[in-house]
């Protein structure tokens, strides 16, 4: 049963999808087309401007934002496939613009922006796509889904509604895979540690593929487990769940 009535929603494509995994972007526009949804794109949007505020430069991420809320100022919900960009936009557009010019922009904003799977999940009940995935998996919790975007369960209950499935969880799920965006190339020797801790916490449990929410972590961990030639993939919960639709 669907817990709000919604009709349309605008799609937000975070740089990494855009640029990188562009598919994962198509397959979460099938996901709200299959959930009755009509999805509107508005092709001039850009970067929300993560990279520049965790990296200091405010005034550029500033400008981003700026931008941000422009492109999506209709009053649809905005939907996207990263806990990251959007616990960002959520949380750090408030240090930007909390009583600016733009206070009441980014207030709506923040109230009408979600990761895809809280969408599904929390506001319109949908969670059932009769997605079918053999495979057994084991899920990565990624630190902006789980600490600043709030995800808890509604990744896992979206999976076990996925036909064929076997979820089996790592151990040290919730901790971090070293990723970090800059800390990654900041700190290479400690955020290889970290991937390395990740993927072998992930191998441990005979999983085929690592899933989760963040395509950012899913690179992060992909780049070791190609470089050591490793028997485990990794994938997006969006394109695991369009599996079979």
């Amino acid at each position: 049963m669907k817990k709000r009535k919604i009709t349309d929603v605008d799609l937000f494509i975070p740089c990494f999808i855009d640029q990188i995994y562009p598919q994962t972007g198509f397959n979460m526009v099938k996901l709200l087309e299959k959930a009755g949804l009509t999805v509107h794109y508005n092709p001039n949007q850009t970067c929300c401007g993560q990279m520049a505020f965790n990296s200091g430069f405010w005034d550029k991420a500033k400008d981003l934002g700026i931008k941000f809320l422009n492109d999506f100022s209709n009053n649809r919900p905005v939907v996207g496939p990263s806990a990251s960009c959007i616990g960002y936009v959520r949380n750090g557009y408030q240090e930007l613009f909390h009583n600016t010019a733009y206070h009441l922009d980014y207030k709506n904003l923040q109230s009408n922006i979600y990761e895809i799977t809280d969408f599904l999940v929390n506001v319109i009940g949908v969670t059932d796509f009769g997605s079918v995935f053999e495979h057994t998996i084991t899920y990565h919790d990624s630190c902006a889904a789980r600490r600043e975007y709030g995800l808890k369960d509604e990744p896992r209950l979206l999976l076990g509604k996925v036909k064929g499935l076997k979820l089996v969880e790592m151990k040290d799920t919730h901790v971090c895979c070293g990723f970090g965006g800059t800390f990654s190339v900041k700190f290479e020797p400690i955020s290889t540690a970290m991937a390395e801790q990740k993927v072998q916490n992930a191998l441990d449990t005979g999983a085929e593929y690592i899933v989760s929410t963040d395509s950012s972590c899913l690179m992060h961990q992909y780049g070791y487990i190609k470089k050591h030639k490793l028997p485990i993939k990794v994938a997006h919960i969006v394109d695991v769940l369009a599996s079979g639709i």
